[in-house]
């Protein structure tokens, strides 16, 4: 959305022939952090790690194809297309090694950026990240059933907000923009019309091309970070008996240089609603 106001200086580049990126460029320092946000997400879920962040280290966060004020196009958007894409950022602008954190789908689009070639990948953050938990071919065609372009489009704006709130452990005022960017996008049929066939495709996407059985191949240093209270992970339609942190350290034991930190009063925007924790925990991983 180019009305959209973001809190940094927004540059473009271009990468696999046509797709124009958006992304955030702020300070300097001995490592650069890469920063990949959620589904129906932008590079605004990471302004409170970048402020801090970028005064020790160089910050970038990228609003992957089809979001925010990056190119929308029919992209098919499965993990691995992300993960060209962001690997093509990568090369586009010279960064040899980084630090990668992903949040929710990021997470995932992350773990197979690494999966497919980790020579440019000296550690690995994962906030929430999908991928940990795993679904039946039963489970993946009730999501195909539920999360439809119709059904995206059809959710009354009530249910939007409660969406949202669901994924704070108590929402704060400050995120209350993430609604109101929602909104706007409504009243712009051509972008809402995008964003409502972009995310079932996502949703198949992380579906299809799971990382579970893959996670021992990962062979970077790795911080997982969820919080307390994520509603969101594990599903609780369809996994009622499971939870946060069994999934989080069953994912976690799958990867061989991999520690777990579960944070209190926190949900799954847990980047933002304990952002002081999750820097200092950053910090400390990466010095």
């Amino acid at each position: 959305m180019d009305t959209w106001q973001y809190p940094f200086e927004i540059k473009y580049a271009t990468v696999l022939d046509s797709i124009r990126i958006a992304y955030v460029d702020e300070g300097q320092g001995p490592k650069t952090l890469l920063f990949l946000h959620g589904l129906g997400s932008n590079l605004k879920s990471w302004q409170k790690n970048i402020a801090a962040l970028s005064n020790e280290y160089r910050c970038i966060a990228l609003d992957l194809p089809g979001y925010g004020k990056s190119s929308k196009g029919d992209y098919g958007f499965r993990m691995t297309f992300f993960a060209r894409s962001v690997r093509a950022l990568m090369d586009t602008l010279g960064l040899e090694q980084v630090v990668l954190a992903g949040h929710s789908m990021g997470g995932q689009i992350a773990m197979h950026l690494v999966l497919h070639d980790a020579r440019h990948v000296e550690q690995l953050v994962l906030l929430a990240p999908a991928g940990f938990e795993t679904f039946t071919p039963q489970e993946k065609e009730w999501f195909a059933r539920v999360y439809t372009p119709e059904v995206v489009r059809a959710t009354p704006e009530e249910q939007i907000v409660k969406n949202f709130e669901l994924n704070f452990y108590d929402m704060p005022d400050d995120a209350r923009f993430m609604i109101d960017d929602r909104m706007e996008m409504r009243r712009h049929p051509e972008e809402y019309d995008h964003y409502c066939r972009m995310i079932p495709q996502c949703v198949q996407g992380m579906l299809e091309e799971p990382v579970f059985k893959q996670l021992p191949r990962i062979s970077v240093p790795t911080l997982v970070i969820f919080g307390e209270n994520d509603l969101l992970i594990p599903n609780r339609l369809l996994h009622p008996a499971r939870t946060t942190i069994e999934v989080a350290q069953t994912g976690a034991a799958r990867i061989p240089d991999c520690r777990v930190e579960m944070l209190p009063q926190a949900g799954h925007f847990v980047q933002w609603e304990q952002a002081a924790r999750v820097n200092e925990l950053i910090r400390a991983f990466i010095q």
